[in-house]
């Protein structure tokens, strides 16, 4: 049997999320082929977690130790979302200790956790997006500038951030310094980008058995402002499964939303948002490890396409295990 580790936690504010994802993804592992340990990754330690009992992680491989035995993993199913988990900062130092794990390589985490990088990459692409423009806390930027540029109403959104943390819709001028007030809580980087009047899809895409699939289109309609945290975790959004599009469209978002994956040369499982507009999708943000709490869409997706998450994580931790290690290859 393999010895997994179902890491979870992580240092934003994300980490309740995390935590709860853990355990859809620990209960979908098959118990016949693997040996699997909850592990933790939080500001107060690093630990797996047994039967209640807390056991160091040895930070030089990865390993715990319990009556002076040594545990080793063969790899990591990695769950955290956010910082250090979704942003490249452990899958390189994974990477660098020779432990395969599940999801994207360290370049394309720390590339689409970085919305404003993850576009102007993809712009090269083809791939349509919103307009924004950038400010640093730190850096002079001219209100009335930006808004000339982006317009009314308009987003204000942490640069690195994720589950709509720190995210604001703005109607008017005079809201602007409360929403820059807590993007900046969030992230110094922020990005303040165009509303765009259409209808909202979150598509599921994975490479799965060597091929790139569309799990599903799901259409968001939130019942507050946006798709904020509420919505997305506390049940103020309706989440249609598949989305209500017709089949011209339909096929415009998986063809966009399957080169905008293999474009970022991804792997792994994925989320992506997108607004259509006149029949056209426009790129909002990737996820690389969205969520997997009973109240997340991937896994509503999952079922619809009858993908069954033993099978799913079966074929991650497959992938995980015959990828090169990029010091090795």
């Amino acid at each position: 049997m393999l010895n997994i580790a179902v890491v979870a936690g992580g240092y934003s504010d994300e980490y309740k999320v995390s935590l709860k994802s853990c355990e859809l993804v620990f209960d979908s592992l098959d118990d016949e082929k693997y040996n699997k340990v909850r592990v933790r990754i939080l500001k107060e330690g690093w630990y797996a977690e047994i039967d209640g009992e807390k056991f160091p992680i040895n930070k030089e491989d990865f390993s715990y130790t319990i009556n002076g035995n040594k545990h080793k993993f063969d790899c990591v199913v990695n769950i955290i979302h956010g910082t250090p988990g979704e942003d490249g900062y452990l899958q390189a130092y994974w990477e660098l200790i020779g432990l395969p794990y599940t999801g994207c390589n360290f370049y394309q985490s720390a590339l689409t956790f970085n919305k404003k990088d993850c576009i102007a990459v993809l712009e090269k692409y083809g791939i349509p997006h919103a307009k924004s423009v950038y400010i640093h806390q730190n850096l002079p930027y001219d209100i009335d500038e930006i808004l000339n540029k982006i317009g009314l109403p308009c987003f204000v959104k942490p640069n690195q951030s994720g589950s709509s943390l720190g995210i604001s819709k703005v109607h008017e001028k005079s809201e602007m310094r409360v929403a820059l007030e807590l993007a900046f809580k969030e992230d110094k980087e922020v990005l303040i980008e165009e509303f765009l009047d259409g209808t909202e899809v979150s598509v599921g895409v994975i490479q799965y058995k060597g091929e790139t699939k569309i799990v599903g289109i799901t259409e968001i309609v939130s019942h507050n402002d946006f798709f904020d945290y509420e919505a997305k975790y506390e049940g103020a959004s309706d989440e249609i499964t598949p989305a209500r599009l017709n089949d011209e469209t339909r096929k415009k978002v998986e063809e966009i939303a399957a080169k905008a994956y293999e474009s970022l040369q991804m792997t792994g499982i994925s989320r992506s948002e997108y607004i259509i507009v006149n029949g056209l999708p426009h790129f909002l943000e990737m996820n690389t490890l969205p969520g997997f709490s009973p109240a997340s869409i991937f896994p509503q997706q999952a079922e619809y396409s009858n993908l069954n998450l033993k099978d799913l994580f079966d074929n991650e931790i497959e992938i995980a295990l015959n990828r090169k290690n990029l010091w090795n290859a």
